[in-house]
């Protein structure tokens, strides 16, 4: 059987696509860009991608305005990589967002901060150091 990580694109749910946007370009210091969207499915949604190349290692995805799904409350949590999550994890409150649990140690997998954003999304950060 072929190894692979299992998850290839994320969807990020948002109610205020500006501020959202706002938020995750602030945090994570990038620049996320605009998206054609299925206008013959939805013909209000809104979409901003995260940088990244799909062939390359880990998943990439985006922030999406939609009247068909509500924001926050939801069970799955998503970890956005980092050199240092202690950097991100300082910008979250200035951003509006809120720590829920500050850096720790997850033993030899290395660092963990858990937040929620600006749309009561929960969100991870991962380090290694």
């Amino acid at each position: 059987m072929k190894e692979f990580n299992p998850i290839v694109w994320f969807e990020i749910y948002v109610e205020n696509m500006n501020r959202a946007r706002k938020f995750y370009e602030s945090v994570l210091d990038l620049k996320l860009e605009e998206m054609p969207t299925p206008g013959d499915i939805e013909p209000d949604m809104e979409m901003v991608a995260f940088p990244g190349e799909m062939h390359l290692h880990g998943a990439n995805g985006a922030l999406i305005k939609s009247k068909n799904v509500t924001p926050g409350g939801s069970s799955t949590l998503l970890y956005f990589a980092s050199d240092d999550c202690s950097i991100e994890e300082a910008r979250i409150e200035k951003s509006g967002g809120k720590v829920i649990q500050s850096k720790q140690s997850i033993g030899e997998h290395g660092f963990i901060c858990i937040a929620v954003d600006t749309e009561g999304n929960g969100f991870g950060l991962h380090s290694t150091k």
